[in-house]
């Protein structure tokens, strides 16, 4: 079965879960708030995506940190800021159980599933 990584009031995030049932694609929803977020599951994301895909530097989250938060960037420094502010993180993030899809558009699904 399919995870979907993400936060549940996210619209991107809608807008795929809508996509994935209106698809009848089984899923499970994983809400980084609601379900937590281990330093397991962030690094295997982080192994197949890469940090810097991942990270979100348009979000609210990130305009939030300190300067000497934001610069100075490694994958330590990025998967420590993602472990305490998940929202930092892209959304939603698609594990086939073969492949990982970060973001949504309609058409890669459509491509993947």
């Amino acid at each position: 079965m399919h995870t979907l990584y993400g936060i549940k009031n996210c619209d991107t995030v809608k807008k795929a879960r809508q996509w994935l049932d209106q698809n009848g694609i089984a899923y499970r929803f994983h809400d980084y708030r609601a379900d937590g977020l281990t330093l397991e599951q962030l690094n295997h994301l982080e192994a197949d995506l890469g940090w810097n895909a991942m990270l979100n530097r348009s979000s609210t989250s990130w305009r939030q940190l300190s300067s000497e938060q934001q610069t100075g960037l490694t994958q330590e420094k990025v998967i420590r800021l993602m472990l305490n502010t998940p929202t930092l993180i892209k959304r939603p993030i698609l594990d086939t159980g073969g492949k990982l899809i970060i973001g949504f558009k309609a058409d890669t699904y459509k491509a993947e599933l």
